[in-house]
């Protein structure tokens, strides 16, 4: 299927069939947001660690947290071989690597008043530190589609329900026995009230196949509307944001366990998206 350096577990090469079948797959998901209206956008692949701050990412996921630090190679011989650098080679470290696609699109859209229904969509390059990784299953780097959707709570929930049919009739038009389960995604303060609401009401939804998930649903009610002081043209209150996210290197994984190739994945992509273009999944029946 794919090669990876045997010293560097969660890096995955991906051989010419499953390149291909990522971008016809990709290029699938994202028009599920472009149809709907959805702007494409290209985000920066290191993030401000003082920006990601500001977003509680080193407080609710610090067990995926990784950073990017510049060298002080004053005392390096020339010649030397590096295998790994101690902590007195490197300077402060002022960016990191995101963990998920949509951070920096709230942080793009910092101090911004947006009308309703602003929704936006990227292909982010992200990165989490894990136990233990497995094939494409789980990767130390890997690319995430999302569709992001910041506006009006009401906005922001119908966005979910669409995205749950979209994912729903995908999984189906290509024969995935998928399931939809309630997990826990901690953007809020355990301790605090909205942690309590998110007991009360879940705010991550994950579709899995095989006890994989594959993609999921999430709300943040208002939460990176607060932090980064976006609001809602108008009204001057905070947007309400959620996004749907798909893990590409993990639909290639039960693809390919499903299909038993990357050509009759890639072939079986192709017609699903032959079979459902100009339906509901695409946006064509609301235009």
């Amino acid at each position: 299927m794919t090669a990876a350096p045997a010293d560097a577990p969660g890096l995955e090469a991906l051989s010419p069939g499953a390149t291909v079948l990522l971008k016809r797959l990709d290029a699938l998901l994202e028009g599920l947001g472009t149809g709907s209206g959805a702007a494409p956008m290209i985000m920066p692949p290191l993030l401000p660690v003082a920006a990601l701050s500001r977003l509680d990412v080193y407080d609710n996921f610090p067990h995926q947290a990784l950073v990017v630090s510049t060298l002080d190679l004053t005392h390096h011989q020339e010649g030397e071989k590096c295998e790994e650098f101690a902590p007195d080679a490197l300077e402060p470290a002022l960016f990191g690597l995101p963990s998920a696609a949509c951070f920096a699109v709230y942080l793009h859209h910092e101090g911004r008043a947006l009308p309703d229904g602003t929704t936006v969509t990227v292909l982010g390059r992200c990165f989490r530190r894990e136990e233990h990784y497995d094939g494409l299953r789980r990767l130390l780097g890997f690319h995430m589609r999302e569709i992001v959707a910041l506006g009006s709570y009401e906005f922001t929930q119908e966005h979910l329900h669409r995205f749950e049919e979209r994912i729903t009739a995908l999984a189906d038009a290509l024969g995935l026995a998928v399931r939809k389960e309630a997990a826990t995604d901690p953007f809020y303060d355990r301790g605090g009230q909205r942690a309590l609401l998110q007991r009360l009401s879940p705010v991550k939804h994950e579709f899995l196949v095989d006890g994989l998930a594959i993609a999921s649903l999430n709300v943040h009610r208002n939460f990176f509307g607060e932090r980064c002081g976006i609001t809602l043209d108008g009204t001057g209150q905070p947007v309400h944001t959620s996004c749907a996210a798909f893990g590409l290197e993990r639909w290639l994984s039960v693809l390919y366990a499903r299909f038993g190739s990357w050509e009759a994945a890639t072939e079986a992509v192709v017609e699903a998206a032959s079979a459902l273009d100009g339906g509901a999944l695409t946006g064509g029946a609301e235009r």
